[in-house]
């Protein structure tokens, strides 16, 4: 049987991935999943018919089209050459792995189509986004079947220059721990300002859901919504005098993001 997509590393962002692709319509019969401990989407898989493996083997690699790389950093200096060694040389890769730079991906892979993803933790219901960036031996192909497996992790936004993996990294990346952290703030302030901590952080909680599920749904821009919300000489405005004050939310998240750029090209070597 032939199969021409492989995923190295089924847990739970490579779970995410492939229950995306299966619901879009990849065959199980079509994908070879190597892990030693599947996940449950990975097992699922399995079940119905995906070739599951340990560790990927010539034979199982002969007749891949791509090859999607979600295994954990500080493994792909032990594994990534038997990986390497497993395929031919037309296959392309796809990789998902956290720092690893496509110069390093070169390094192990060889002169082939790489692409090199940071997805975020959404990815894992479907509701994701991951910025790509190709190397020079990436055609429109290349790029269109990429972008096509990565859309079932979410939505994708294509870098031309793979230094802005890092800004994709400072921004979405980590982007979802600052926005639990604004509902672990919120909490806080309501259970200063008197209320109760289960009563703070239910209200905390459903007001990011909330808001996140109205921005997703209206074709209106961040700022519009926010303007919508805020009455003139209103409670909401007398909060945003705070927030957007020169020494407020934005030039913070700046601070913060410029700190989360700045660490990843340091992992990145």
């Amino acid at each position: 049987m032939t199969r021409k997509l492989a995923l190295i590393g089924a847990g739970r962002m490579g779970g995410a991935m492939l229950a995306g692709w299966i619901s879009g319509g990849v065959g199980e019969s079509g994908i070879v999943i190597a892990d030693p401990y599947p996940g449950e989407a990975a097992r699922a898989a399995i079940g119905a018919g995906a070739l599951h493996s340990k560790a990927l083997t010539r034979d199982e690699g002969k007749d891949l089209e791509t090859l999607v790389l979600a295994i954990k950093p500080q493994m792909f200096e032990a594994l990534g050459p038997g990986i390497a060694g497993a395929l031919p040389a037309g296959t392309r890769v796809v990789s998902v792995v956290a720092g690893i730079t496509l110069a390093q991906l070169e390094a192990i892979f060889g002169k082939r189509p790489i692409v090199r993803a940071m997805p975020n933790t959404p990815a894992a219901i479907g509701k994701g986004i991951t910025g790509f960036a190709l190397n020079s031996h990436c055609g429109s192909d290349d790029r269109a079947a990429a972008e096509g497996l990565l859309k079932a992790a979410g939505e994708v936004v294509f870098v031309e220059r793979e230094s802005l993996i890092d800004v994709v990294t400072g921004i979405s990346g980590s982007g979802p721990a600052y926005v639990f952290y604004m509902v672990e703030a919120l909490c806080a302030a309501g259970i200063a300002a008197g209320m109760p901590e289960d009563a703070a952080m239910k209200l905390a909680r459903q007001t990011i859901i909330g808001a996140g599920a109205l921005l997703e749904a209206s074709d209106e821009t961040a700022e519009a919504l926010r303007v919508a919300v805020t009455s003139p000489n209103g409670t909401t405005q007398a909060g945003l005098e705070v927030l957007m004050a020169d020494d407020g939310l934005k030039p913070l998240l700046t601070k913060t993001v410029k700190a989360a750029v700045e660490r990843s090209r340091e992992l990145g070597g």
